[in-house]
């Protein structure tokens, strides 16, 4: 398990949301072409962020080439009955854990006809949090057939802050494992 703490300031203004929306374009753009170049499709699962991923991911022309779908999986139940999440799991660690981040990311490979996929689960808040999962508790899953990794992200900021950063981390760390997958032979 590998922990990162990652803090962010509340924008001052609006050039600085701006400036956030052109990243996360830039880096769905990005995405959309080493996906193309190398062939491949993917598709996510996403709690706390609610679509928000998927979203990013259509607003790049062509995205239909490379992703095939988006689970908005929210409640436990939708995580159970739409991507396999064990509930014994849920019950045991929690929805925001790595083990249900990694059987989100795995379920969402089973589930599609995705070669790649990438998982959210996490507390946005302003509530929900607690002493060992505070607020900003952001667990990420990525997958692929043959290998899956996780990583767990302690954001700063409000429920919009938080979710934003975690949309930016998905497709920072799902690029960096698109790009290491494609140089592994198995």
């Amino acid at each position: 398990m590998s922990l990162s703490k990652v803090n962010i300031r509340k924008p001052k203004d609006s050039i600085s949301l701006i400036f956030t929306v052109k990243q996360i374009s830039k880096q769905c753009q990005s995405l959309g072409k080493l996906l193309t170049q190398q062939k491949m499709k993917l598709a996510v699962a996403e709690s706390c962020t609610g679509g928000w991923l998927s979203s990013c991911i259509i607003d790049v022309p062509g995205s239909s080439n490379w992703f095939d779908r988006g689970f908005i999986t929210y409640s436990n139940d939708s995580k159970v009955e739409q991507l396999s999440v064990n509930t014994q799991d849920l019950a045991t660690y929690g929805a925001v854990s790595e083990e249900v981040a990694q059987q989100m990311a795995q379920g969402v490979i089973q589930h599609s006809h995705a070669d790649y996929s990438i998982a959210i689960t996490g507390i946005a808040g302003p509530s929900g949090g607690t002493r060992t999962k505070p607020v900003g508790t952001v667990w990420f899953g990525w997958a692929n057939k043959n290998t899956q990794q996780s990583q767990c992200c302690h954001f700063f900021g409000n429920r919009e802050l938080i979710r934003h950063q975690a949309v930016i981390t998905a497709l920072k760390y799902l690029r960096n494992f698109i790009k290491d997958e494609s140089t592994t032979d198995y």
